[in-house]
Order: C-alpha cells, then sequence, then structure tokens
C-alpha cells in the first residue's frame, strides 16, 4: 500500500501541516522577510530550470540533434543538480533544526519535507548517474547514443513532478513560519 503522504502520491500537505498558511494564506505573501522573499526566489529558480530542461528536452525528441541536446542539457543539468542539492543541504541541516527549536508544532511537517528531501535526491543521483552515461556514450563515440539520451530525459522528467510538489509544500510551511518568527537563527 503507497504511503498517503509520500512524495509521489500526495495532492498536498494534509490540513494539519496548513495551520500556519492558514493563519497567513499565499494570497498575503506580498510583503516578505527577506529571508521568505529569498525563499521564494530560489524555488521559482528551480522551476524555471524544470521548465527550461523540459523544452530542451522537447525540442529534441521532435527532432533534434543528439549531439545539439548534449549541448545544451548537461550544462542545464549541472546547475540544476548543484543549486538544488545544495539548497536541500543548508534547509536540512541549518534551517530545519533551528526551525523545530522555534516551533515545535511544525515537527511533523518538517520531517515530511526531510523525507521529501531523501526521495528527490535519489532523482538527483538517477539524473546523474543517467547524464553521466549520456556523456561517456558521446565520448567514446558509440553509433547510437540515443538511448542513453533518452533515459537522461526520462529521469529529468521523472523528477518534475515531484519536484514541484515539494517546492509548494515546502513553501506552505516555511513561508508562514519564516514570516511569524524570523529565519530561526
Amino acid at each position: 500500500m503507497s504511503d498517503p503522504l509520500g512524495l509521489a502520491t500526495r495532492p498536498g500537505l494534509p490540513s494539519g501541516m496548513l495551520w500556519l498558511r492558514e493563519a497567513l494564506p499565499r494570497e498575503r505573501w506580498t510583503s516578505l522577510n527577506p529571508t521568505a522573499a529569498f525563499w521564494l526566489q530560489m524555488h521559482d529558480g528551480f522551476r524555471r530550470q524544470q521548465t527550461e530542461m523540459a523544452a530542451t528536452i522537447a525540442d529534441w525528441r521532435n527532432g533534434g540533434d543528439v549531439r545539439a541536446f548534449h549541448g545544451r542539457i548537461l550544462p542545464l543539468l549541472q546547475a540544476h543538480l548543484q543549486h538544488l542539492d545544495g539548497h536541500h543541504r543548508i534547509e536540512s541541516d541549518h534551517y530545519f533544526p533551528q526551525f523545530r527549536r522555534v516551533e515545535p508544532r511544525i515537527q511533523t511537517g518538517l520531517d515530511l519535507l526531510d523525507r521529501d528531501h531523501e526521495v528527490l535526491h535519489a532523482h538527483l543521483e538517477a539524473m546523474f548517474l543517467a547524464a553521466r552515461e549520456f556523456h561517456g556514450r558521446l565520448q567514446t563515440g558509440v553509433p547510437d547514443p540515443t538511448s542513453a539520451a533518452d533515459r537522461l530525459a526520462d529521469a529529468i522528467l521523472a523528477t518534475g513532478t515531484p519536484m514541484l510538489r515539494h517546492l509548494e509544500d515546502e513553501e506552505d510551511i516555511v513561508i508562514p513560519l519564516i514570516q511569524r518568527h524570523g529565519d530561526g537563527t
């Protein structure tokens, strides 16, 4: 049986984790604490990167050249992997422990977000390995590296929905918390 709070299956956060957002709904996120504003800016950057990679994949799958795809997708993916991995490390190692001290009632929500990070890390690893295989096949002159390019494209696209779900859910917990208590440091 699947976990109803699993990143791959949940439609959003349960109401018990949304009490802070209910006190400060998204439509009131206009004048934000600088940390909250920066958090949203980072998340918007991840969304843009995912959209750009999906568009690059669509262009390639609609008749693009595999070498041109390689030259475009690998730099996009590298930037995405570095930014997302670094962002999650800062959240899990620095901010989440601070938030737990500031607002103990948010523990289960932060635990869920940390579990999301583990799931997303597996996606990051799959993208990295697929990119390495694709790059290696092109470098060694494999006659048709298309199957490796397809595996990379599939890995990137498989990450999109869970990543977007996580970003939205994290914002629903973290942004109102920062607005209420500051950044916890």
